[in-house]
């Protein structure tokens, strides 16, 4: 008998305390052929995409959050978020299989859940971007550019709070990401930057790949402007 990509997580809402069901995907499904420079999954079978159930939405009380959420509310937050999301929620499920459009819109309630619980940015940066990801699948360029320049300007408030500092991601590895999406919207100062700055931080850095990915990176500006030159 086959086994189904899909199973159903039970989930307790961070909020509410009310239980739900959520559906995920196997991780010994998940294939990955290959990954964009900007660290996108491209999966082996465009249906088993674990990037459209990264957020559990409560069909109670309309907070939605992610892994990455901690379970910490620091004072009126909850408040805010029952003010905001809450009392103009109507019950509804994101429970099952998600198409492209449901996942986006899972995310940006997780991000106004964020924002109102006061999250880092660090974490609104990642789900700003993966928004942007699924644009990018959708082949939507005006969306991905602007989901991309909302996730760049949330990695420059992480990296200037220090915000990565106790994650898993290092100072490095923001910059890059700063560069790398400023790139992809074509803010080259912004780009240069902090290619510049990954580079300059080889001899510290413990992500040999980061520093070849920014000097490729750099080398393909370099190319872009002499020919723009020529």
């Amino acid at each position: 008998m086959e086994v189904s990509p899909f199973y159903e997580k039970k989930m307790q809402c961070l909020l509410c305390k009310e239980h739900f069901p959520t559906t995920r995907i196997r991780s010994r499904q998940v294939r990955v052929a290959e990954h964009d420079s900007d660290f996108r999954p491209i999966y082996v079978n465009e249906e088993i995409n674990p990037l459209l159930y990264n957020v559990a939405v409560c069909p109670h009380c309309g907070f939605a959050s992610t892994e990455d959420f901690s379970p910490y509310f620091a004072p009126g937050t909850k408040e805010m978020i029952e003010k905001n999301i809450t009392s103009k929620w109507h019950s509804r499920s994101f429970g099952s299989i998600r198409t492209k459009e449901e996942a986006i819109e899972s995310y940006k309630l997780a991000y106004l859940s964020a924002n109102f619980k006061k999250e880092k940015y660090l974490t609104m940066a990642g789900m700003m971007l993966r928004i942007a990801w699924i644009y990018r699948e959708a082949e939507d360029d005006a969306n991905e550019k602007r989901y991309l320049r909302i996730s760049r300007d949330l990695y420059i408030q992480a990296f200037s709070e220090g915000d990565h500092v106790g994650t898993q991601m290092s100072e490095t590895r923001v910059q890059y990401m700063i560069a790398e999406l400023s790139w992809r919207i074509r803010d080259r100062e912004e780009a240069i930057r902090n290619f510049s700055r990954v580079i300059e931080s080889q001899k510290r850095s413990t992500e040999p790949h980061l520093i070849e990915l920014a000097k490729d990176r750099w080398q393909e500006i370099r190319g872009e402007e002499s020919e723009s030159n020529d």
